[in-house]
């Protein structure tokens, strides 16, 4: 069988199910603790595992939740292949959607205090996303099994964090009432 065409989002998916299955709510509440890392809409958490299902790389299951009945997936052996056959090609260096980045481009629009104005505000939410990562990684340790691996990815979002908060220096100082 060859591999279906699939986003980047339904490979994260397959990943995300790995091997003890889960259902759509765990896929959103797994992506929103690395929130660093969750680009998908919170819909697509519901909507893409129906879709791997009905290609075969998912097989549902029904069990009972806590106020009632879930859908838990679960990868099958296609979808394992199709994962497999993803994780060896080649991986470029990711897009970055930025909206302090953005903002930057409107200040000679806006000025510079008014675009530093909202800017800087980041810096409560970098603060926010390190509690964030600090938690997941307390997660990571009972899922031995994926520990390594979580680690690896909390690890280079500790450092997009810590280059955020080197790069809004250098914008206060750039941007900032000059001396």
């Amino acid at each position: 069988m060859s591999s279906p065409d699939l986003t980047p989002f339904e490979y994260e998916v397959l990943a995300l199910i790995g091997n003890g299955g889960a259902g759509a709510h765990d896929l959103l509440q797994m992506a929103r603790r690395g929130r660093v890392f969750a680009w998908a809409g919170e819909s697509q958490y519901y909507t893409a595992p129906k879709r791997l299902a009905r290609l075969g790389l998912l097989r549902a299951r029904r069990e009972p939740g806590r106020t009632r009945e879930r859908t838990v997936y679960e990868l099958t052996d296609e979808g394992r292949a199709a994962l497999r056959a993803w994780a060896a090609t080649p991986v470029r260096f990711p897009t970055i959607r930025h909206e302090a980045v953005v903002r930057l481009m409107a200040a000679d629009l806006v000025g510079d205090e008014a675009a530093l104005e909202g800017i800087v505000t980041l810096r409560a939410d970098l603060d926010e996303v390190e509690r964030e990562l600090d938690a997941a990684a307390e997660g990571a340790h009972a899922l031995p099994h994926r520990e390594r691996y979580l680690m690896l990815g909390q690890r280079l979002a500790l450092r997009y964090v810590e280059v955020t908060r080197a790069w809004l220096d250098e914008v206060e100082r750039e941007l900032g009432p000059r001396s």
